[in-house]
């Protein structure tokens, strides 16, 4: 919708996401938001970021895109989210330390 019908355009409005996406933790950390909003503020608003993102990607240079197509563009994302998943696997970074 921000890219088209507020006609920002898909790179403006991953931008745009990526700042708002911000929001919740500097209102989480500064002036002590509830970390249940927080949370759920920050992950509705990962829809839109990564849809602005791999919609700049993958459409055609004449609608404001790379065109790259979907193709590629998706499996590139899924190639990194597949390698992410697995170092958090292995890794364990994402696990406190009390509770391995």
């Amino acid at each position: 919708m921000t890219a088209t019908t507020f006609h920002l355009g898909y790179l403006t409005s991953g931008l745009l996401f990526a700042a708002l996406i911000l929001l919740p933790a500097f209102a989480y950390w500064c002036f002590g938001l509830n970390e249940v909003a927080a949370f759920w503020i920050a992950y509705i608003l990962t829809r839109p970021l990564g849809a602005s993102f791999s919609d700049w990607g993958a459409v055609a240079q004449s609608r404001g895109g790379l065109g790259l197509g979907t193709g590629p563009i998706s499996l590139v994302l899924g190639i990194i989210i597949f390698g992410l998943v697995w170092y958090l696997a292995v890794s364990h970074e994402d696990m406190r330390k009390d509770s391995r």
